[in-house]
């Protein structure tokens, strides 16, 4: 079964662990048996591989004692904005030490890839303005390659960057020659291993986006197999209406739709999840829809004076016009100064704030909906981040599992692993089995939990005991350290670039 070349190998064994295999099957004691940066075995306690203890050259395994700890695959970030990060700070410590070993960049439409510039607008700007350098995902993929970060990072083409790319007038529709223009950059790099495309209509560059636009793009996508993710044109007032738009743009198309951060944001929309779940989950019955969610009362984005309405708090997370206001409450900064809170907004622009837009029950329903995976959609480059940049995933299982228990552990496990792997196309990745890519965190189940706040967001959570990527031990939480890089870039289905 094992020949010599591949047992004079090391071998690794992760012993007595509690395995939650990234399915919905039920958690059981096993030892994972991982050889290079694949995972070898999957056997019960104590128990060896077949024919490996007779094979020559057999190599005496390293044993890591997993007794009491919960053993998973690495977690999914299937939503983030990482997609320079990964290259100004490799390390991807706010990641890691949640036990993410994978991170999805590119959504809302906001992507790297296609832009060069020293000057991205908003919302580009999110991801920050030292990275914007590469025309295509070939040469991204191959800087990721060369920078090793701690985490696999996977993409997504974003819609608003190709609209910024091809068309001089974003306050238009897309003409048929900027659409044919977007479409075989967006065919190059599907070819190169995207996953697929995202939009955010939300923003003023993508908004003025048609049917015919959006559609037209998304079929390029499907031709791939790639999935369509999107940040809905309206997550207030006309949330129904933005649901069924993205829902018919993907079914148009034939790709699955991935619902950015699901969420009913305003006071006037609070308690609407029990209409929208519903609404989702009839259109499922028609084509393949799942949603990302974040487990926090509130969203992150630009500075943006629709969003201020006198009602719900805003924390300033950053401004280049005023720095020393960030970690300030908007209200706070406009009794300061003398004026509203719009004419505040305006002055601190351009920047970013923590909106408190959802209420909790609203949160609660779509974390726990089955449709559900969880991403963090953290901002890596604001000064003082929301604490989901370092939180999110140990949160879900603190807050989920162990503290309200409406989420078993493995439903908790499946959403942030294997149904995020299997929904965004991560082949050999989201499940603990033979043959797949040894990507897997230990956790102490008595201890974990997010320890990161809006006023203090920079903080490590408790019990992710060890994160191993790619088969190498890349973080130990009780030293807080990074021993090996390990991460690549990762293709739609483990695809290579033509």
């Amino acid at each position: 079964m094992f020949g010599v070349e591949a047992m004079s190998q090391a071998i690794t064994v992760l012993s007595n662990g509690r395995l939650c295999d990234g399915s919905l099957a039920d958690a059981l004691r096993a030892d994972v048996w991982i050889q290079g940066e694949k995972i070898l075995a999957v056997q019960p306690p104590g128990v060896a591989p077949a024919g490996l203890a007779d094979s020559p050259g057999a190599r005496r395994p390293a044993i890591h004692d997993c007794t009491g700890m919960v053993v998973a695959p690495g977690f999914i970030d299937v939503h983030t904005h990482d997609d320079a990060v990964v290259l100004d700070h490799p390390d991807m410590l706010p990641k890691l030490s949640q036990g993410i070993t994978t991170v999805v960049a590119g959504n809302c439409g906001i992507s790297l890839v296609p832009m060069v510039t020293g000057e991205p607008p908003a919302p580009l700007s999110l991801l920050g303005r030292q990275q914007f350098r590469f025309d295509c995902l070939r040469a991204y993929r191959q800087a990721v390659d060369q920078a090793r970060p701690g985490v696999n990072v996977a993409a997504l083409i974003g819609h608003t960057t190709l609209r910024m790319q091809v068309m001089p007038d974003l306050e238009a529709p897309a003409a048929p020659g900027e659409i044919a223009a977007m479409s075989r950059i967006l065919d190059e790099a599907m070819r190169e291993g995207a996953l697929g495309m995202s939009s955010g209509v939300f923003y003023r560059p993508a908004y003025a986006a048609n049917q015919e636009e959006l559609t037209s793009l998304v079929k390029v996508v499907a031709r791939h197999g790639g999935v369509y993710s999107t940040h809905i044109r309206d997550e207030l007032r006309g949330i129904v209406e933005a649901i069924e738009e993205a829902a018919l743009t993907a079914r148009q198309a034939g790709a699955p739709l991935v619902l950015s951060h699901h969420k009913c944001a305003g006071p006037a929309n609070w308690g609407r999840t029990a209409e929208t779940l519903p609404l989702i989950e009839k259109l499922a019955l028609q084509q393949p829809i799942s949603m990302d969610v974040y487990p926090y009362t509130a969203g992150s984005t630009v500075l943006r004076e629709d969003l201020v309405d006198g009602v719900i708090d805003i924390l300033i997370t950053g401004s280049e016009a005023h720095p020393e206001m960030a970690g300030r409450y908007l209200k706070d900064i406009a009794a300061l100064w003398g004026v509203s809170q719009a004419q505040a907004c305006q002055r601190l622009q351009p920047g970013g704030a923590c909106y408190f837009q959802m209420r909790q029950d609203d949160v609660d329903r779509v974390v726990c909906h089955p449709l559900s995976m969880i991403g963090s959609d953290g901002l890596p480059h604001d000064k003082r981040p929301h604490p989901r940049l370092w939180g999110a995933f140990p949160r879900v299982l603190d807050q989920y599992w162990r503290v309200k228990g409406t989420l078993a552990l493995e439903q908790a496990i499946h959403k942030m692993t294997g149904m995020s792997a299997s929904r965004l196309g991560l082949g050999g990745r989201g499940y603990v089995k033979p043959g797949f890519f040894a990507d897997i965190v230990v956790i102490d189940p008595d201890k974990v939990r997010d320890r990161a706040t809006y006023a203090d967001p920079v903080q490590f959570s408790d019990g992710i005991e060890q994160v191993w990527v790619n088969g190498c031990l890349s973080f130990t939480g009780r030293e807080k350290g990074l021993p090996a890089r390990a991460g690549r870039f990762v293709g739609r289905h483990g695809s290579e670039p033509l």
